[in-house]
C-alpha cells in the first residue's frame, strides 16, 4: 500500500501573508488598467477634398428660324354688271261698257200677323187657347186638273214667275193646336225667387217647320227665364210661311210670359 500524504497545515500568519498577496496582485492590475485607460486618443487627421470647375466650350445658339413669305392674294376678278332688263310696257286695254242695269220690281212685304204671346204659368199645362185647324182646300175639279196637266204655253211663263214672286206671303205660325207644341217649363229657382216676365223670342222657320236659330229679341230680366224659353221654343214644330202656295223660310216672333199664380 502506498503511503498516504497529509496536508500540511498552514498556521495562521501563513494564511495572511496569502491574502495579503492577493489582495496586493488585485490592486495591481486595477491599478494598471485604470493607467492605461488614461492615455489620450489621437483622432485620424481629416483631409479635405478640393473641386475646381474647368472651363468649357459655350454652347451653340439656336439657329433662328426664317419665317416663310406669304402667298401672293390673287386680285378679285371684276365681272361686268349687265343692265337691268327694261319692264315690259303696260298693256292699256279700254274699259268694256257696264252691262245694262235691269231693275227689278221689288218684292212685296210680307204681310206678318203676329200671334197672341205664350203664356207659361206655374202649371206646365196650363196653355193658351186651343186654335181650330184651317179647314182644308176644295178639291180640284176635273177641268182644272186637266187645265193644270196642260203644258203653259212658252210666251206665258215670265208673267207666271212674276206673279208668284209678287204673291202675298203667310206668315209662319206656332200657335195652331194641331202643331202640338207644350209650354216651357218654369224653372224651380224662379218659383222660389219669385221671377217673372216676359221674353220675345226670334225664330227661324225652315220649309219642313224645323226651327234652325233661336235668337232673343227681348229678355224677361232672367237669364233661367230666357233659357228656358229658348230651350223649348227650339224644339217646337211650326207652320212654314207660305208665298204662292209654297213653303219658303221665314222669321217669327215667339212671345212667352212667365207668370206665376196668385200675382
Amino acid at each position: 500500500m502506498g503511503r498516504r500524504i497529509q496536508p500540511t497545515s498552514v498556521g495562521a500568519p501563513g494564511r495572511l501573508a496569502l491574502v495579503t498577496l492577493i489582495t496586493g496582485l488585485h490592486l495591481g492590475g486595477l491599478a494598471a488598467l485604470a493607467y492605461l485607460s488614461q492615455d489620450p486618443v489621437i483622432p485620424p487627421e481629416v483631409v479635405p477634398i478640393q473641386v475646381s470647375l474647368i472651363a468649357g466650350d459655350p454652347l451653340p445658339k439656336p439657329a433662328a428660324e426664317t419665317p416663310p413669305a406669304p402667298e401672293p392674294v390673287p386680285a378679285p376678278e371684276v365681272l361686268p354688271v349687265e343692265p337691268p332688263p327694261e319692264p315690259p310696257k303696260p298693256v292699256v286695254r279700254e274699259p268694256e261698257p257696264p252691262p245694262p242695269v235691269v231693275k227689278k220690281p221689288p218684292p212685296p212685304k210680307p204681310v206678318v200677323k203676329r200671334p197672341p204671346p205664350q203664356t207659361v204659368t206655374e202649371s206646365p199645362t196650363a196653355l193658351s187657347a186651343p186654335e181650330e185647324a184651317p179647314p182644308a182646300p176644295p178639291a180640284p175639279t176635273q177641268a182644272a186638273v186637266t187645265e193644270s196637266q196642260a203644258p203653259p204655253p212658252a210666251p206665258a211663263a215670265a208673267p207666271a214667275a212674276a206673279s208668284a214672286a209678287a204673291a202675298p206671303v203667310t206668315a209662319a205660325r206656332f200657335d195652331a193646336a194641331y202643331l202640338n207644341n207644350p209650354p216651357p217649363a218654369y224653372p224651380m229657382a224662379s218659383r222660389r225667387l219669385r221671377e217673372e216676365g216676359q221674353v220675345t223670342l226670334r225664330v227661324l222657320v225652315q220649309p219642313d217647320g224645323k226651327a234652325s236659330q233661336v235668337e232673343i229679341r227681348t229678355s224677361s230680366g232672367s237669364d233661367r227665364l230666357d233659357r228656358a224659353a229658348r230651350e223649348q221654343v227650339a224644339r217646337w214644330t211650326f207652320e212654314p210661311a207660305r208665298q204662292g202656295g209654297r213653303k219658303i223660310e221665314s222669321w217669327v216672333l215667339v212671345p212667352v210670359v212667365f207668370k206665376l199664380k196668385g200675382n
